[in-house]
């Protein structure tokens, strides 16, 4: 038996796992870390790049990487913060430091004219931030059918109290509370938290979450003597003779000042530092010593908050809550219905191919890595490949 409780035979099918991805051209790198009864294994193959000074250096635990909607659980964990020390209550309606959305209206026809609405019923609250229910957010529909999905994505992103300015003179598509809205809702957190610490909300989250992890390379943009660590990001879809198509360079947006902190994708971090993070809540809110949240808190985020009701009208497909909920920024599995994640286990994926779950009935947290445009969905095959490869090989 190797570390953590694992088979050292059947290990080699992850490791193999990968390898099929780098060698078929899929990613030029991937990577899997984990930590099971507090023993840590990291299994890495292929390099942070196809082409360019990236294609010599090996993919590691320190490789940054574009987190995409990874980055949502970590802007909950940094508004529970504020909740412990009573800077913010999860029931308060949020129109003391975000006035913007106070006395919002609501669509009377969530894909009709957006002048014709209704009042709100009540408030939105920070518990409808984290659970996102403030009735608003992504919204799947064909171009130009739905006005309120063309407002939505025509909203500024230069800052965030621009943001927020032009998110509350649009409607509401549903009422507080009535149903589960994608995204939207982290990046008004992450206006709310910025507002409520008097710092931008990238301060906050170092301040509060990740300086006490030591999450060092965990932030909105990658500064120049990293970028030979920060690993290139491909597209979806390969080019006409099946190559990758380049997406984000190191040199890229990431490089760059950043004016909009988006609490809904816009970090960067390593597996590394998001398998701090994830050990941290695994253990009841501490690391190392350091205790950045009391066990109840971590208990309500990974905590499925959802009714029957809410779950039954929301979602992108029909069913998409049959065998998850939501808690604070992320899932919580409610059916297994594979080998992979325990009932009970929380955590969440990221646009460009990364995805993380803890699972406490395992003692185990798990942090994929890869850097390929739309690949966290994890109905895909490969995310099915990768949890199978995980769970078989446990052997205690």
């Amino acid at each position: 038996m190797s570390a953590g409780g694992f088979s050292a035979k059947r290990w080699v099918r992850v490791r193999d796992l990968l390898e099929r991805l780098v060698g078929s051209g899929f990613v030029p790198g991937a990577l899997v870390a984990l930590s099971r009864h507090g023993e840590v294994l990291v299994e890495a193959t292929g390099a942070l790049a196809f082409q360019g000074a990236g294609a010599g250096i090996p993919i590691a635990g320190d490789t940054i990487v574009r987190l995409g909607s990874m980055t949502k659980p970590l802007v909950a964990a940094c508004a529970m913060t504020l909740v412990e020390d009573c800077t913010l209550r999860l029931d308060d309606p949020v129109d003391d430091l975000l006035p913007e959305l106070a006395d919002m209206r609501v669509l009377a026809d969530p894909a009709g004219p957006l002048h014709d609405t209704v009042a709100a019923n009540r408030p939105i609250t920070l518990r409808d931030l984290l659970t996102f229910t403030l009735g608003t957010g992504t919204i799947i529909a064909d171009p130009g059918t739905v006005p309120i999905d063309e407002a939505l994505n025509g909203i500024g992103r230069r800052d965030l109290n621009e943001w927020v300015r032009d998110l509350g003179a649009l409607p509401l598509v549903h009422q507080p509370g009535e149903r589960w809205m994608y995204d939207t809702a982290a990046d008004a957190t992450g206006a709310l938290i910025a507002r409520a610490t008097g710092m931008s909300f990238g301060e906050a989250l170092r301040e509060r979450i990740c300086a006490p992890l030591g999450m060092r390379d965990t932030g909105f943009r990658v500064d120049g003597d990293n970028l030979g660590r920060f690993a290139t990001a491909y597209e979806r879809d390969s080019g006409p003779a099946g190559e990758a198509v380049v997406e984000d360079r190191p040199d890229g947006r990431f490089s760059r000042p950043v004016t909009f902190e988006g609490g809904g994708g816009g970090l960067v971090s390593t597996a590394d530092d998001y398998l701090a993070f994830a050990s941290a809540l695994l253990a009841g809110g501490t690391r190392h010593g350091e205790r950045v949240l009391s066990r109840p808190s971590v208990t309500l985020m990974t905590t499925d908050h959802l009714t029957a009701a809410q779950k039954a009208v929301s979602g992108f497909e029909p069913g998409y809550f049959d065998n998850f909920g939501w808690g604070f920024g992320m899932a919580v599995i409610t059916r297994r219905t594979r080998l992979g994640p325990s009932v009970g286990s929380y955590g969440w994926p990221g646009f460009w191919g990364t995805a993380w779950y803890n699972d406490p009935a395992q003692d185990m947290a798990m942090v994929v890595v890869m850097q390929r445009a739309h690949m966290g969905d994890q109905k895909l095959p490969l995310w099915n490949d990768f949890w199978t490869a995980i769970y078989q090989a446990i052997d205690d």
